[in-house]
């Protein structure tokens, strides 16, 4: 997210928006195109299979955030992880609603809370085993988590559990070996994990869930960040070889691995290789004639495909078209831009152009608040500075006043970033620099592989302090489907962190701050559901946030792909059931 020069930045962005109006909504866009697809693997298994045998291709843009199932937050790195990863709990491989409630995975039931929602406690399944026959006990989880807490180790996954869990000072197994010494879990025996918190959170069975950050690892197997181009297998695939970052790696199957014990993954393929590093337009290509199988970041076609798949009534056949559960929208650095200023950005923003950007009514819905309507008690909130409405260009008069009022009445330069890899956020850039320059403000972009943008450029807080980065393109699937797995990670001051960090606009509100540390003691989910909608209207109040849309995804599947189905977990297909008819 950043900028080169003005003028030619200029052009690049009337170029951009004269291309993106040709990309329409609506039922019809004028190029003969529907966004009427089949929509058969939403709610329901599209072309159920047991067939065994072939390889599974699997591909990506960019890479892996990690294959390190605890150093990973990408929803589809999440989704991939469960191919070779068990955790204590899981997302049940089910469609429609269902796929979003808790369901045990290593352990035998979900966590039973005591002590008013502090102590949480899981009994392991026994006789469960690694891919070398060696049994997973609950050492193997306490340490799992343990590692969590050095960021400088394991930079992308999520905070929570060292934010959470009652161990304070505790700086993570590479500093201190002697695992005795991190009391926010306790294992009184090899089978019982016990999680202790700092203060009562009845979410905590939802957290617990959505990472791979319980998947078990053996402290003698662990080599630090090292670990993550060869994690130890306890799921139905183990790794070949090890990983090759930026190309990618292949999984074959692990015969330690009992389908009586998992039902929530399948062993059907011999082999699944992810393929890393590959131009999004020929992953398109590749996926539309059967070649590769899965596009992984499950965030759907770009313009190419899209177009190519909404002219043909036979591709059409083969595309789902469902809300992504993403909600895609811009942080602004609140730490080097001032209230006002943010306002004219938000004002002179062109939703339209944006919107477009994302393929129009095929890309998502224009939004009003950041939580989208998958989260439970999510409010439609009201507009702050813009306007949800198709054609909408934005408010050029509002965002001078804004500037004037800023002090800066002509105009002020800042970077932008995006993710290079995606051409939907390239668009999106663009469109803001010819918008935003028509008051005045002036984008210099800069794109970065999605592999790192979200830990060591826009997900870093002194890489953005250092070059000045203004805003940027971004993107959140809830963690879990309330307010506080939707909006913490995102808005909290206590969830900022060096690496991977969630809120790249360092959103520092006194009153946010204080209904984050207040609501993990409410019991009641109505009175919780009214303070996460309170945050979501402060965060767009505060022009920390230009909204864009609720995401829908336009994705392929090949015909040979069996057991396809929108996991609203993930929001994407269900990648560990997947098989092929040939």
């Amino acid at each position: 997210m950043r900028r080169p020069k003005v003028l030619a930045a200029a052009a690049a962005g009337t170029l951009a928006l004269s291309l993106l109006s040709a990309c329409g909504g609506g039922d019809d866009d004028g190029e003969g195109t529907s966004t009427k697809v089949s929509n058969d693997a939403i709610g329901k298994i599209h072309n159920p299979s047991d067939r065994r045998g072939g390889t599974l291709k699997m591909a990506t843009s960019s890479d892996i955030d990690s294959i390190d199932p605890g150093d990973m937050y990408y929803a589809w790195a999440n989704n991939f992880a469960r191919l070779y990863s068990r955790m204590l709990l899981t997302y049940p491989a089910k469609p429609g609603a269902e796929g979003w409630k808790p369901v045990p995975d290593l352990a035998e039931s979900l966590g039973q809370p005591s002590d008013d929602n502090k102590t949480w406690t899981y009994k392991l399944k026994k006789g469960l085993k690694y891919e070398d026959g060696r049994e997973i006990t609950a050492k193997d989880i306490k340490y799992a988590v343990a590692r969590t807490f050095d960021r400088g180790v394991l930079r992308n996954g999520p905070s929570y559990f060292s934010q959470l869990l009652d161990a304070d000072g505790y700086k993570g197994p590479y500093k201190d070996k002697n695992l005795d010494h991190f009391k926010g879990v306790t294992t009184p025996d090899d089978y019982t994990v016990v999680f202790h918190l700092k203060e009562p959170f009845a979410e905590f069975n939802e957290l617990v869930t959505f990472s791979g950050q319980t998947a078990p690892v053996p402290q003698d197997k662990d080599k630090g960040e090292r670990y993550g181009l060869h994690p130890v297998s306890s799921g139905p695939y183990k790794w070949e070889k090890d990983y090759q970052p930026g190309k990618g790696g292949v999984l074959v199957r692990n015969d330690q691995w009992d389908q009586s014990t998992d039902p929530n993954r399948k062993q059907l393929p011999d082999r699944i290789e992810l393929i890393a590093g590959m131009n999004a337009d020929e992953l398109d290509n590749q996926l539309l004639s059967g070649q590769i199988h899965v596009d992984l970041p499950g965030t759907g076609v770009q313009d190419n495909a899209r177009k190519a798949i909404l002219t043909d009534p036979e591709k059409r056949k083969n595309a789902d078209n469902p809300p992504g559960g993403f909600s895609w929208y811009n942080p602004i650095n609140t730490k080097l831009i001032p209230l006002e200023c943010r306002k004219a950005m938000v004002w002179a923003a062109n939703r339209d152009a944006m919107w477009r950007a994302y393929g129009g009514d095929v890309g998502g819905e224009l939004s009003t608040s950041i939580m989208p309507p998958s989260v439970e008690g999510r409010q439609k909130g009201v507009d702050h500075y813009t306007k949800a409405e198709k054609g909408y260009t934005g408010n050029v008069e509002e965002a001078k006043k804004a500037l004037q009022a800023c002090g800066k009445p002509n105009g002020f330069e800042t970077k932008m970033v995006y993710r290079s890899d995606r051409p939907k956020e390239k668009a999106v850039a663009e469109a803001l620099q010819q918008s935003l320059g028509r008051v005045g403000i002036k984008l210099t972009l800069q794109g970065y592989p999605a592999s790192t943008y979200t830990n060591d450029q826009f997900g870093s807080p002194s890489f953005v302090e250092k070059n000045g980065i203004g805003l940027g393109t971004y993107g959140w699937h809830a963690d879990w489907p309330t307010g506080y797995g939707y909006l913490q990670a995102i808005t909290d001051k206590d969830a900022i962190v060096e690496s991977g960090n969630a809120n790249p606009g360092l959103f520092d509100n006194a009153e946010v701050n204080k209904i984050w540390d207040e609501v993990v003691k409410i019991n009641d989910p109505n009175k919780r559901n009214e303070l996460y909608n309170k945050v979501d209207d402060i965060y767009r109040r505060e022009a920390a946030v230009i909204p864009n849309v609720y995401a829908k995804s336009l994705l392929y599947r090949p015909p040979t792909l069996t057991n396809v189905f929108f996991h609203e977990g993930y929001g994407m297909y269900n990648y560990s059931t997947l098989g092929l008819s040939g």
